[in-house]
């Protein structure tokens, strides 16, 4: 039996549900390790709520920075979107969460970690492959797959009878997920796939309709395929994200709403808000466009979808995934410059985009005249390249003409 837990603690309804529940069935001290990942959220009442649920210490951590560098920009130089629309920020979140929580289980010589996710999603499978990954001996309780409540609003009569103060409640009974590159929701209201989204449960951002009638101009800068800077003012990585957070979001721009394929079988709906993700990931893809050889980027662009299959799977710390990315940021040192955009009610358009490493030559690419390339190189080689097709062709005609005689 465990005797020293400690749980990744949010403070919602779960994971304060869970302090309690494992003090009465482990009879155990139970450490609350909180991750400040920019969910915008007084941690000093979380602190407290964990307290007078049952834990014996509570540990916050300001982890937003190394988030960012660590774990969102890797994932923004390889543009990674799962399934074509969703941008991970749920996903890559949980590794460093696991990581810390593992780093605060030595520390404090406790036996077992626990985390609040449920027994149907994915996040229980990245927590636990994050806990192995990195200490391979870690007792790991997932509350979900072993208590008799079978739904939220159980969890929610629960936290009322035992007064533990949770947010969800039964005229929002969806479960949300924030951190400083998105917030999702799940659950409750939005599991009919027909039913759209309520306009006021929305967070980081405005609908488009309710945008400004005018567009904006912004311009992003890039330096070995990372963003650094907005209209040419350096910028640390949380303020870059605080500041295009709200430019983006006041602009209508970053929302999806998604059925998706959970790695353990079932689809799933998720509304997101991902606003400045949306447009570092469209920004990057514009930079790459003048900076990055053509079979580099298409080779690239060929391990995307796995890439972002292993974030969503729960694979960060995986020999695979740190192998593609070393291929990714070998092709990202060329990718410096700056892309300017226009947005406009949900809208992010690329209106500009220049580097000092540019691959774009306006003299080659021209339709004026020039005299760099000679336009009647191009028959030879397209002759070359149709010889296959004509061989096909002549034999399908060698094939035809037998049958007939």
């Amino acid at each position: 039996m465990a005797k020293k837990i400690v749980l990744a603690y949010s403070g919602g309804l779960d994971t304060s549900v869970a302090i309690k529940w494992l003090i009465e069935t482990y009879n155990a001290e139970v450490i609350a390790f909180c991750a400040d990942i920019g969910q915008n959220e007084d941690l000093n009442t979380v602190n407290e709520k964990a307290l007078k649920t049952g834990a014996s210490k509570v540990y916050i951590e300001d982890l937003r920075e190394e988030f960012i560098k660590d774990y969102i920009f890797p994932m923004l130089r390889a543009n990674a979107i799962y399934e074509g629309a969703y941008m991970l920020g749920t996903s890559i979140a949980r590794p460093l969460i696991a990581k810390k929580q593992v780093d605060i289980a030595i520390k404090e010589n406790a036996d077992a970690v626990a985390h609040g996710a449920t027994g149907k999603g994915n996040d229980q499978v990245r927590f636990e492959l994050t806990y192995y990954a990195l200490k391979p001996d870690i007792k790991v309780i997932s509350p979900w797959r072993q208590w008799l409540f079978d739904s939220r609003q159980s969890l929610i009569d629960y936290a009322c009878k035992h007064k533990i103060p949770v947010t969800a409640t039964k005229e929002k009974p969806y479960s949300t997920d924030r951190n400083i590159f998105h917030i999702s929701y799940e659950g409750g209201i939005l599991e009919d796939p027909w039913r759209e989204p309520p306009d006021d449960m929305y967070t980081m951002m405005i609908s488009p309709e309710k945008a400004p009638d005018a567009p904006i101009y912004i311009e992003i800068n890039y330096e070995n395929g990372n963003p650094v800077g907005i209209n040419g003012k350096p910028l640390g990585p949380v303020e870059l994200f605080k500041q295009l957070n709200k430019i983006a979001g006041s602009n209508g721009i970053g929302r999806a709403d998604i059925v998706e394929n959970r790695y353990v079988g079932m689809k799933s709906r998720g509304v997101y808000e991902t606003p400045a993700g949306t447009v570092l990931h469209i920004a990057h893809r514009a930079v790459e466009s003048i900076t990055l050889d053509r079979e580099a980027l298409h080779l690239r662009d060929s391990i995307v979808p796995k890439y972002s299959e292993l974030i969503y799977y729960g694979y960060w710390f995986s020999p695979e995934r740190e192998m593609l990315q070393s291929l990714i940021d070998t092709i990202q040192k060329n990718v410096t410059g700056t892309v300017r955009l226009k947005l406009f009610k949900g809208n992010c358009l690329v209106v500009g985009r220049k580097s000092p490493l540019t691959l774009y030559h306006p003299e080659l690419a021209t339709f004026e005249a020039e005299t760099i390339y000679n336009q009647k190189d191009a028959e030879g080689f397209i002759k070359l390249n149709a010889l296959r097709l004509k061989l096909r062709k002549l034999l399908q005609q060698s094939k035809s003409d037998s049958n007939e005689r």
